[in-house]
């Protein structure tokens, strides 16, 4: 899948190229489009038997696949600002806090377009419940989330079981998995 322009946007001409796989050029009128990398952010939550929590994605890219509390930041908003919002909007609940765990290129494929993502992967501060009472709290965003799940990553047969949405969590789940004690 590659983006590509049938006219430039700024003169119309047919002259529009896709170039060094970053940008779209004119060759009439000049014109540069980037194809820029968009911030996304995910979070991962535990119950109190170390179980992670994760959506069941209700659209594509990925639909009926797992992923972690997420999504796009918004202009003039930063990660951690990004992360809360995503939580909250997609679980309705808040994380008391987040702590910075790593970062991932990802891609991300909707509706025929390819985006380039850099995910910022946080991990969440929230008072320790049993599986049922967390999912109790929980209330899902009908437009991104049609359920939610806990399972248990221990190790990274745990991680290669789940069905993920995204690369880039997986990798994160491993890094986790590395660096969980610092965590608990």
């Amino acid at each position: 899948m590659q983006n590509d322009f049938t006219y430039c946007p700024n003169c119309g001409s047919k002259n529009i190229k896709f170039i060094d796989g970053r940008k779209w050029g004119c060759s009439d009128c000049g014109f540069r489009l980037y194809n820029n990398v968009a911030a996304a952010v995910g979070i991962i939550i535990t119950d109190k038997n170390g179980d992670v929590l994760f959506e069941v994605r209700a659209k594509e890219p990925r639909k009926g696949f797992l992923a972690i509390p997420g999504g796009f930041c918004n202009p003039d908003e930063t990660a951690e600002e990004a992360a809360i919002r995503e939580c909250n909007e997609e679980t309705g609940i808040v994380p008391d806090g987040l702590t910075y765990l790593c970062s991932f290129p990802n891609t991300y494929d909707y509706k025929n377009i390819r985006y380039k993502t850099c995910d910022l992967f946080f991990v969440a501060a929230m008072e320790k419940q049993s599986q049922e009472c967390l999912l109790s709290r929980l209330h899902p965003q009908d437009s991104e989330v049609t359920g939610f799940v806990t399972k248990p990553v221990k190790n990274q047969q745990d991680i290669r079981n789940l069905p993920l949405a995204f690369e880039s969590t997986r990798k994160t789940l491993a890094l986790w998995l590395e660096k969980k004690n610092i965590y608990e």
